[in-house]
């Protein structure tokens, strides 16, 4: 085709001729970008010139906005405390045991009739006789507390505070006022729980309570018991609350329930062991470091001289020890007690006058529950609380007891005075108990004493002869 040919078709269709000057127009455009990819280095991204330039997103969409963080769940309510309330007291606890406080106590109402009408020691007397609160605590179920003042007999007195620290059942740590381990058997037990009302003679040369720390814990579940203690010191019969003489008092005591843990069941409460203490006391004219010996009537038969001079007043100066061999035994409706103490005392008078005297007593105790309950150590407790509409009558225990005290011959007549002290004092009791519930009780309690010495001209000091009656309400 020549051409004008060409020229005169092209004129004739300009569609056709459009066509190409649109492919041009078009490839020539795209020599600029083709050129500018060719000078990008290879592997980066081409981006047209005109193009509007993102920002790249993370390989990860989830990453580009975390999701939205879970509420925290508010936290799970504790569980409420627990209060309780039943014959041993009011208990406020957390529900775990950790930590306790329990409210407790005991009143006991006394009445006391002398029966001898000539030279008789005492007047015949209604008495509250102890009435203590006893506030118990546990923390962390490490750590136990006491404290137990008493505000009978018309006085205020703190009888235990103390702090006993038990990270396992055979080792505990206490520090405070308290029973030291020295004590007699009888002492022992709680007021609450003795079977007579008043304590017997062997209670004349142990001490009452004393200030300080001892280790002690059981051994095979109770199989074995200890406790050992330094001690500020204290006179026999006695309670002190700070050292008198800068000295220290060690005292140690040993019980065991050997068949406690086997299958001889009639001698399972069978205990025995061994208590003392070793010390040093030095007394002043002011605070002689000696007590006087008390009747179960709480009358006063032997005391050491005591005068407003010096000279002719005796007081504790050197060694004390005390030893107590002890047993006891419950079966059925059977229950025993003995013990034996011995204290000895280095005493002085004056400026150089001195002695050595061993003081000794002893006791036996035999108690029968005839019905409703069975006995123990720590007291009767009865089967069913009395309730007449329903056949229910309580606990009702019968007891009898001997005991004997005897002070040194050596301490007469120049240490004690022989018309006024007695050198022997000996008595027997018959109790009768009535428990209605739990630790409450209605007691009667006859006790004879005998003396020898103790009156003029070498006469024997007149016996006493005492009724007892005591109402205890304990929870």
């Amino acid at each position: 085709m020549d051409e004008s040919s060409w020229t005169k078709q092209s004129s004739k269709s300009p569609r056709r001729g459009a066509l190409p000057r649109a492919v041009l127009a078009t490839a020539w455009l795209a020599l600029p970008g083709a050129a500018a990819a060719q000078q990008t280095p290879a592997g980066a991204p081409q981006t047209p010139p005109d193009a509007t330039v993102e920002t790249p997103k993370p390989e990860n969409p989830k990453a580009e906005t975390p999701p939205p963080a879970p509420e925290a769940k508010p936290p799970a309510p504790a569980a409420p405390p627990v209060v309780s309330a039943g014959p041993e007291g009011f208990t406020l606890a957390s529900a775990d045991k950790q930590f306790q406080l329990k409210l407790r106590g005991y009143v006991q109402a006394d009445g006391r009739y002398f029966a001898s009408e000539k030279d008789r020691p005492a007047v015949n007397t209604f008495l509250v006789r102890r009435a203590r609160p006893i506030l118990d605590g546990t923390l962390f179920g490490l750590v136990d507390f006491r404290i137990m003042p008493d505000f009978g007999s018309g006085t205020t007195t703190l009888q235990d505070a103390y702090v006993d620290l038990r990270p396992r059942p055979e080792l505990r740590l206490r520090v405070g006022k308290y029973k030291p381990p020295s004590m007699g058997l009888e002492q022992l037990q709680s007021d609450s729980n003795i079977v007579f009302v008043e304590r017997n003679l062997p209670s004349n040369l142990v001490p009452n309570r004393d200030e300080g720390i001892q280790l002690h814990g059981e051994i095979a579940g109770g199989v074995l018991t200890y406790a050992v203690g330094a001690f500020n010191g204290t006179p026999d019969d006695a309670s002190v609350d700070a050292n008198l003489d800068d000295n220290v008092d060690l005292a140690a005591r040993v019980f065991s329930h050997p068949f406690r843990r086997t299958e001889w069941t009639p001698l399972k409460g069978l205990g025995l062991g061994i208590a003392g203490s070793s010390g040093s006391q030095h007394g002043t004219p002011s605070a002689t470091g000696l007590a006087p010996y008390r009747t179960v009537g709480q009358q006063v038969f032997f005391s050491y001289l005591s005068s407003t001079t010096a000279a002719d007043t005796v007081v504790a100066d050197g060694a004390h020890l005390r030893l107590s061999p002890q047993a006891y035994y419950y079966y059925g409706g059977l229950g025993l007690l003995a013990e034996y103490v011995t204290s000895t005392q280095e005493l002085r008078r004056g400026t150089d006058e001195r002695v050595r005297v061993r003081n000794d007593t002893w006791q036996v105790q035999a108690s029968y529950v005839l019905f409703g309950g069975t006995p123990g150590f720590e007291g009767v407790r009865p089967t069913h609380p009395l309730r007449p509409s329903e056949g229910s009558w309580g606990a009702v225990e019968l007891a009898a007891r001997y005991a004997e005290l005897h002070v040194d011959p050596d301490a007469f007549p120049r240490f004690a005075d022989p018309n006024r002290s007695a050198r022997v004092a000996k008595g027997w009791g018959a109790a009768a108990n009535w428990y209605i519930g739990g630790n409450n009780r209605i007691g009667l309690d006859l006790e004879h004493t005998t003396f020898e010495g103790g009156a003029a001209n070498g006469a024997d000091k007149p016996s006493e002869l005492v009724l007892f009656g005591r109402f205890q309400a304990s929870f």
